[in-house]
């Protein structure tokens, strides 16, 4: 039987790293609960005070199909590299250069968003496509593929 996947980032800034992803994977910011018509409302009557209303945030993919992201504070920062990344299929379907160019125009998009480009590893025929690397403004690390 197939479970369900959520994936979960640790971070200093739940609303901001979920803003980020959510305009790199063209996700939404999951609805409030209930009859709630914001998340302001149905925290401030589940009694979260202030101070407390940025401590998680998840996205939701509007299709459907792709796992739900979540974000929770966490008081330590991120120390090393990524055991496991997030794969961003930005050029499906594409090769060579016109894939490599698809790759650049999606990286330059995300730095405006606040992303970090690492490095770009070269078309390598016949099982490496070319990739980038890059590291979300909390600096976990991602690749555009």
């Amino acid at each position: 039987m197939a479970r369900d996947v959520q994936i979960t980032f640790d971070c200093a800034d739940p609303a901001g790293l979920a803003a980020f992803w959510a305009e790199a994977l063209g996700y939404r910011l999951q609805g409030p609960p209930g009859d709630f018509t914001s998340w302001d409302q149905a925290l401030e009557a589940m009694g979260v005070p202030p101070e407390r209303r940025n401590d998680a945030s998840a996205l939701t993919d509007p299709d459907g199909s792709g796992p739900r992201l979540f974000f929770q504070r966490v008081p330590e920062g991120k120390r090393a590299k990524n055991r496991v990344h997030l794969d961003v299929r930005a050029a499906p379907g594409l090769e060579g250069e016109a894939r490599m160019k698809a790759l650049e125009e999606e990286a330059e998009r995300l730095v405006s968003h606040g992303a970090i480009r690492i490095g770009r590893h070269e078309p390598d025929p016949p099982l490496g496509a070319g990739h980038i690397v890059m590291a979300d403004p909390e600096g976990n690390e991602f690749c555009l593929d």
